[in-house]
């Protein structure tokens, strides 16, 4: 199913996960119980590989250094996500296991704004919001999907943006 996904299928179905991996369809069904336990095991497998650009400590002493740092690291995270991460926006309204999982990935996307924002702008929701809203998921998947952008371009344009909105 990873491939499937990775390869460009973002909805694919038992039937055809089982003809991809050379198995029946009841064989799919035995191993998982239904296509979230699926999403769940590809979950797993992506998070054990970005678990450790995101805890790295940060190198920066200012906090606008963390912050370029972060936005750095979510673009190699986003990039190593992103079909997977579309996939399962797909779904997500018809699975309650996506829909939390969504939910917690917005808030782990917050709490590591928390980590390098100053408490002083933490506190001014609507210029929170706005960072938040230019390092997000959303817009990397705008600027790298819908644009076109390459990493680099897609990087630039962020951190222009932060850049401005910060002053």
């Amino acid at each position: 199913m990873f491939a499937l996904i990775t390869e460009g299928n973002m909805d694919p179905s038992a039937a055809v996960v089982a003809q991809r991996a050379e198995v029946s369809a009841r064989t799919v069904f035995r191993h998982f119980e239904e296509m979230d336990s699926l999403y769940a095991e590809m979950t797993a497998r992506i998070e054990a590989e970005i678990l450790p650009i995101v805890q790295q400590p940060f190198a920066g002493d200012t906090w606008r250094e963390q912050l370029d740092q972060l936005i750095a690291r979510r673009a190699t995270i986003y990039d190593k996500i992103m079909p997977l991460k579309i996939a399962a926006s797909i779904r997500r309204f018809s699975s309650e296991y996506l829909m939390a999982n969504y939910q917690r990935f917005l808030d782990m996307e917050r709490m590591g704004l928390e980590r390098v924002i100053p408490k002083a702008m933490m506190a001014d929701a609507t210029l929170l919001s706005a960072i938040e809203m230019c390092v997000g998921f959303q817009a990397w998947r705008r600027l790298r999907q819908d644009q076109g952008l390459s990493s680099d371009a897609a990087v630039k344009v962020v951190r222009l943006c932060i850049t401005r909105l910060l002053g």
